[in-house]
């Protein structure tokens, strides 16, 4: 392995996962400034402070929560991270989804306020000399910003995108008007799926993978990548990627530490719940493990992660979980917990 591969492994392997300071996220209420249409069945809204002022940092590969109606949704950010002005996001009309496309594509308009919160990053671009990005549909827009960064940094990239159709990849013909044939599609009515084994890297050229899409996507990728070493693949799930409840789960207590409550958390019931129920805050969205509000700190105990943030080697660690899903594990009788 050369100095460049070891740099990319030693940068892969080294990030911590830190429980986020729910202080340094933002609760903000942005104006709709402008709607258009990248793809078929794509919105993208613009977002800007009603007053003009600048809007809070962000990184590639960040995410926010939009409160749409009674529904919290969470959605990358696709815009310019130097651009202090706009937060951008893009939304596909999911018909079979739970409402939040459809009031983004049914409901807001331009100037209407939104409710806003974050942002946050679980999914954020390591240093490498290479890359390789793997989109699928809608999963382009946290890809976006990283390629870009990428770029920037002098970094050799190839970005692998399919669809369903040609009309409905977003920001297909964009990318392909920037950077030319380091972007290949591959619209399955035209060609049929990513051909993913004849695409992925050799483990160990220093190259490392960014997906994002649904969940077949992402089950083929990791398949493939099963035997990698850690840190290669950097996966974001847009929906649970572990069954949230089991046939076989128990009860368990859970200690809070800074509350000075022990709690028993039934086998049909989350630990959000309980806690919430006691009258303890904790912060949450999704409440499916996907966009890691609920991250809270694991002093004792061992856990049954059912998150889709998490690497192995971070749940190997044992020091944090999303208690909206995450339970004790199997002959472990209590948690204790930073709550």
């Amino acid at each position: 392995m050369n100095a460049a591969q070891n740099a990319a492994q030693n940068a892969a392997h080294s990030t911590a996962h830190t429980v986020p300071d729910p202080a340094a996220e933002h609760e903000l209420e942005l104006r709709v400034s402008a709607i258009d249409a990248p793809a078929d069945g794509v919105r993208r809204l613009r977002l800007v402070d009603p007053s003009g002022g600048t809007l809070p940092a962000w990184q590639p590969g960040a995410h926010v929560d939009l409160h749409l109606g009674d529904l919290v949704r969470q959605y990358s950010l696709c815009g310019d991270p130097d651009d202090a002005s706009t937060w951008t996001v893009a939304v596909l009309r999911e018909p079979e989804g739970r409402g939040g496309s459809s009031f983004v594509h049914d409901k807001l308009a331009e100037g209407d306020l939104v409710q806003v919160r974050g942002p946050r990053n679980h999914f954020p671009l390591l240093p490498a000399p290479r890359y390789l990005f793997v989109a699928g549909g809608i999963g382009i827009t946290p890809l976006l910003p990283m390629i870009a960064a990428a770029e920037a940094a002098g970094a050799q990239w190839e970005l692998a995108y399919g669809g369903r159709t040609g009309a409905s990849m977003a920001f297909a013909q964009e990318l392909l008007a920037t950077y030319g044939d380091r972007v290949r599609l591959y619209p399955q009515d035209e060609v049929g799926l990513l051909p993913l084994p004849a695409l992925l890297p050799t483990p160990g050229d220093g190259t490392l993978v960014y997906c994002c899409g649904p969940g077949p996507l992402l089950d083929a990728v990791s398949d493939l990548c099963a035997g990698w070493p850690d840190g290669l693949l950097h996966m974001e799930h847009f929906a649970p990627a572990e069954p949230l409840h089991a046939a076989d789960d128990g009860s368990f207590e859970v200690e809070l530490a800074d509350a000075g409550l022990t709690l028993t958390v039934p086998p049909d019931g989350t630990i959000l719940e309980t806690v919430r129920a006691a009258g303890v805050t904790v912060l949450s969205s999704c409440q499916e493990g996907t966009c890691g509000t609920c991250e809270t700190g694991v002093l004792e105990g061992v856990v049954d992660h059912r998150d889709s943030i998490l690497t192995p080697a971070e749940r190997a660690e044992n020091d944090v979980m999303y208690v909206c899903v995450s339970r004790a594990a199997a002959g472990c009788p209590r948690l204790v917990l930073e709550l």
